[in-house]
Formats: structure tokens, C-alpha cells, sequence
């Protein structure tokens, strides 16, 4: 099987979680740089095989698209014409960034770390990707 990749959109920067080849487990990947992310794809599915993107699709409370989803489009447009042959599915990613935090604080990061936004961005990327996970079982 192949690895299913998450990712955590941000204009700025982008977290990303991927999956074990076996689907199981999502596991944080890293943060990069937004500017840098298709080049980063590129690489990675250059090496892996990567059966679909999981992309966080962020909601306000009332359902409705949030600002930042118009540079999510763009951005899709880009990935579906750079990776043509893999599927693209969107994911609910409202509360991540807090859960991502609490996440920190469960497991013991101290207030330093905690403040480290790429790595929120990337326990982000994570949630997403078990999100989708749990709803396939």
C-alpha cells in the first residue's frame, strides 16, 4: 500500500503528517516553508508513494469557508496540476491548532516549545490525517 499524506495549509508555513504504508498510524512529518512545499512534495513523492493528500479544509463556527480558503484554492489548483494522479480529499480542520496545543501540554513541552508554531503546525497536519483515518474505520 501506499502512504496517504496530510497537510496543514498555512500562507506561511504548512505542517505534514503521513501515514505508515499500511494506513495505521499518522505520524507528523515536518513543517516547511510554504513557498517551498510543491518542490517538497515533488522530493518526497519522488521517494514515496503517496495514494492520496488529505487537505484541512478550515470552517468557521457556522460552517461557512473561512478567509484563509481562497489561498487554499489556489493552492489546490497547483497540486492537482502537479499531481495529477493523486486524489485529493478535504478534511474539517476546525479546533485543530487547539488541539494541537493541548497536545503539548499533555505530553510535557514546556512553555518554550509550546510557543514553537511549526511544530503546532505539524501536530495539526497529524490530527488532520487521524481524523480522516478514524472516519475510513
Amino acid at each position: 500500500m501506499a502512504r496517504i499524506l496530510a497537510i496543514d495549509y498555512g500562507t506561511k508555513r504548512t505542517g505534514i503528517a503521513v501515514t505508515d504504508e499500511l494506513q495505521i498510524i499518522a505520524s507528523g512529518l515536518t513543517t516547511v516553508n510554504t513557498k517551498e512545499l510543491i518542490d517538497f512534495l515533488k522530493t518526497y513523492t519522488s521517494k514515496e508513494s503517496v495514494e492520496l493528500f488529505i487537505i484541512g479544509e478550515p470552517k468557521q463556527m457556522n460552517y461557512n469557508a473561512s478567509e484563509s480558503e481562497v489561498s487554499i484554492l489556489k493552492f489546490l489548483k497547483t497540486l492537482e496540476t502537479v499531481f495529477p494522479n493523486i486524489p485529493i480529499k478535504r478534511i474539517d480542520e476546525r479546533f485543530t491548532s487547539k488541539m494541537a496545543f493541548q497536545t503539548m501540554i499533555d505530553s510535557g513541552l514546556s512553555k518554550k516549545q509550546r510557543q514553537n508554531k511549526a511544530l503546532i503546525d505539524e501536530i495539526s497536519a497529524t490530527i488532520i490525517l487521524q481524523s480522516y483515518l478514524y472516519s475510513q474505520s
